[in-house]
């Protein structure tokens, strides 16, 4: 059974920044393409961002370009989220999610029906 556990969210001014980790364990992240996703109440889920396995290829929702960076440490079994110039309109649970051996082109696509497991969220507020 995969395992995800999101952590770092919490509460940041607008402008400030946070770093979401998501952990795996009962596999390798190696050979899986990781996603991140949020979802603001009211709202649907949304793609963020997506780092291949490859060779860890990113890929960024327009919103968030230049302001999020996605990456990974596969010593640490872990994918990272900077989330840099935070705006009150990022606050949403942030989940990430892992699909074993994804093509660029649907990392790219940031299609929450294409990933098979998912952690269970982090919630980041963004507010003053």
């Amino acid at each position: 059974q995969l395992h995800l556990v999101e952590s770092g969210g919490g509460l940041v001014q607008p402008g400030g920044s946070l770093r979401l980790s998501c952990s795996a364990s009962g596999f390798t992240l190696d050979y899986y393409a990781i996603g991140w996703f949020r979802q603001a109440p009211g709202k649907e889920r949304e793609g963020v961002s997506c780092i291949t396995s490859s060779d860890g290829s990113t890929y960024y929702t327009d919103s968030v370009k230049d302001r999020f960076t996605i990456s990974r440490d596969n010593a640490k079994n872990t994918v990272y989220l900077q989330m840099n110039s935070l705006k009150p309109e990022d606050t949403a649970v942030y989940y990430c999610a892992a699909q074993r051996q994804l093509e660029w082109a649907e990392c790219a696509r940031l299609a929450a029906y294409i990933f098979g497991s998912w952690g269970q969220g982090t919630q980041v507020t963004v507010s003053s």
